[in-house]
């Protein structure tokens, strides 16, 4: 479990093929940069822009994990070098500073707009139509695994749209300032919602 609060902005180093064939998977070597791995050990949990991976090898400064070719085909920015935002899994002794993520991407958004409005920034997301129903005004979503808070949303022909501000403080600890329109992003619904979703549609079958 993790909270979308970034806690270092990492770096992918080396991608290697696990195995030959287009269904392999890959390692990834990741530079933590200012992420502590001191307390880090071998299968702890750690989320690479939003996705949960297992820690399988480590070094002072870095370490790897293997991602499956099922969540490379669920993903962005986990099958080439670049930067990474990182966030370790959560414990019970520290703050619930953003909201309860589980690290599992829902499905891959566009980016429709982002530009500089005053001194923020607004980041306009075309999400799946099928996501649209648990995104909310005011509500959560994990972007590349960051927590942030819904501005506006509009069901559109075949998406929903919905926007984010950004302020200066997030564009300079994470990697969404690297995004610009038509980039594709990691997008995690709110937890809560899922279940409110699960057990309504339950209900209904039932009556």
């Amino acid at each position: 479990m993790f909270t979308g609060i970034v806690a270092a902005v990492g770096k992918i180093s080396t991608v290697h093929p696990l195995e030959d064939g287009v269904d392999a998977g890959v390692r990834l070597e990741i530079d933590a940069g200012g992420l502590p791995l001191a307390d880090v050990g071998l299968g702890d949990s750690i989320a690479i822009n939003g996705a949960c991976m297992t820690v399988v090898a480590k070094t002072e400064r870095a370490f790897s994990v293997d991602v499956s070719r099922e969540s490379l085909n669920c993903t962005v920015g986990l099958d080439a070098p670049g930067e990474v935002n990182l966030e370790k899994a959560l414990t019970l002794a520290e703050r619930l500073g953003g909201h309860l993520v589980s690290g599992h991407v829902d499905g891959l958004g566009q980016v429709h707009r982002f530009e500089a409005i005053g001194e923020s920034w607004e980041l306009v997301i075309d999400a799946p139509q099928e996501l649209g129903k648990f995104l909310a005004f005011k509500g959560s979503v994990v972007i590349n695994g960051v927590s942030l808070t819904v501005n506006r949303v509009e069901d559109l022909a075949g998406v929903c749209r919905f926007s984010i501000n950004l302020i200066p403080h997030t564009i300079s600890v994470t990697t969404l300032k690297h995004l610009s329109a038509g980039s594709k992003v990691n997008l995690e619904i709110d937890l809560i919602a899922r279940y409110v979703e699960r057990m309504l549609s339950a209900t209904t079958r039932m009556v």
